[in-house]
């Protein structure tokens, strides 16, 4: 049977109006999918974007030049700069750029698991190809629901509101928000269904391997709480990969002036992810992290010293101690979304401290610096408490899982344990003297920190309810 898709239908699938319905747009031409074959082979999809600008600055990595807030518009970022919870965001967020892209390629997953097994090919492939598009399912869902909705918290989680689940390639879908556990049910379902099929070395690196396949599942497990779990999938991920880039060694040999690696050279890298697409560390001026962030990294990291630059009076505010990623994707690509063999490890690290096998924690931890820490003190010792040791743990994520979601959704779930929980302060601002100084705060328990859903998506599906208590303005 053939089937025939619009372009428009297929490979953009349209923009989602609120888990509600699709618009149609004119097509340009048509595309014949016909085989198993072409359906797999829309799993690998280069260049996927998931743009953080709706919550960027609500961590206490990163940093905005002065002139942006002082004097300026009450934008989104300026309102999350400043942690201001007087103001009504969704106001402030006609559309989002993040929704819409994640729900797009939900939709293309769900094309591929729903229609693929009716098109000529091998039963194995039409396997492979909706385990594949599972597994992405899954990503893009915990995405969602990690920027929209409470972290889970188990106590919870069955009563907190999430976000719509798209299950299926139906454009007149109408489906009914779901609570964070039933958000999180439906991942691990997905995973879980996928794992039996997926391959150690896929076609392409934009197909999902057994590495990251576990390495997700992982991630899940941590997430949840679930932390035998969790060590046990980040133990098989590394069972297939456990390649760690070594920086120490790469600092002498020169760097990425002299030694450039690109996407294909970097064995750490477990998926191709994006905040805005491949070359997006050409433009890294952007992604400037605050002061506290640079001070943590002090002066022996290689992952600051390579990578960072501290004295631009162009693209910093000089004397604010900020710092800028410097350098290029193709000098070497540093993945901001996608998951890579360094955060396995951390959630390994973090499995074990909760655990309270403090000893593994620190030797899977030390495993990471050693490959990061040009001098001074390079292993940590085993500390007495678990607390102390997921401290730890937490600092070296901040370093190692830079810019993306990673910081945003760690402060989102530690922030639920009394333990772990930060109370965010930013001095501002540090060099204009112009304007009073302030000290601005985010408390653990910000609403801030749930993203409301956007005008558009409001509109479009007027059953849809804000997760968080501000005022939808129609």
């Amino acid at each position: 049977m053939k089937i025939i898709y619009k372009i428009s239908c297929l490979l953009v699938l349209l923009n989602l109006a609120a888990c509600k319905k699709y618009t149609d747009i004119t097509p340009k031409g048509s595309l014949l999918v016909e085989s198993t074959k072409d359906f797999y082979d829309l799993v690998s999809l280069p260049n996927r974007a998931y743009p953080i600008t709706n919550f960027q600055y609500l961590v206490d990595d990163m940093w905005i030049r002065e002139s942006y807030v002082i004097g300026a518009r009450k934008s989104l970022d300026v309102v999350h700069f400043t942690f201001d919870e007087t103001e009504n965001r969704v106001n402030l967020i006609s559309s989002s750029t993040f929704y819409n892209q994640a729900y797009k390629y939900i939709n293309r997953w769900n094309t591929i698991i729903s229609l693929v097994d009716a098109s000529k090919g091998e039963n194995n492939l039409k396997e492979l190809a909706k385990a594949e598009a599972k597994v992405y399912r899954a990503f893009d869902h915990f995405l969602l629901v990690n920027t929209y909705a409470k972290a889970f918290d188990p106590a919870t989680a069955a009563t907190d509101g999430g976000i719509c689940i798209m299950d299926k390639y139906d454009l007149e879908a109408q489906p009914a928000k779901s609570s964070v556990k039933e958000v999180y049910d439906f991942i691990q379902k997905d995973i879980d269904e996928a794992l039996p099929y997926l391959q150690d070395k896929p076609a392409d690196p934009y197909h999902p391997s057994l590495a990251f396949g576990w390495a997700f599942k992982a991630k899940i497990h941590l997430f949840k709480r679930e932390y035998a779990q969790a060590r046990e999938a980040a133990l098989k991920s590394l069972s297939y990969n456990d390649q760690i880039f070594d920086l120490v060694a790469y600092t002498k040999q020169g760097g990425p002036n002299v030694v450039p690696v690109p996407a294909a050279n970097n064995p750490e890298v477990l998926s191709y992810m994006y905040m805005t697409g491949v070359t997006e560390m050409n433009f890294a001026y952007t992604c400037i992290i605050s002061p506290e962030l640079r001070n943590l990294f002090g002066s022996n990291d290689a992952r600051f010293n390579l990578f960072f630059n501290t004295t631009s009076t162009s693209l910093l505010d000089a004397g604010s101690g900020t710092a800028y990623f410097s350098i290029g994707y193709t000098k070497f690509f540093y993945p901001t979304v996608g998951m890579k063999t360094t955060e396995v490890y951390l959630v390994l690290a973090e499995a074990y401290a909760r655990e309270n096998k403090l000893t593994e924690a620190i030797a899977t931890l030390n495993k990471i610096r050693e490959k990061r820490i040009i001098s001074g003190t390079v292993t940590l010792t085993v500390p007495v408490t678990v607390k102390e040791a997921m401290n730890l743990i937490i600092e070296e994520r901040r370093k190692e899982l830079l810019f993306g979601f990673n910081r945003f959704f760690d402060l989102k779930r530690f922030n639920l344990e009394a333990d772990y929980a930060k109370t965010v302060t930013r001095l501002f601002p540090i060099v204009n003297k112009t304007v009073p100084q302030q000290t601005y705060t985010l408390k653990p328990n910000s609403r801030l920190y749930i993203i409301p859903f956007a005008q558009d998506v409001l509109k479009k599906n007027p059953s849809l309810k804000l997760n968080t208590d501000e005022i939808i303005p129609f």
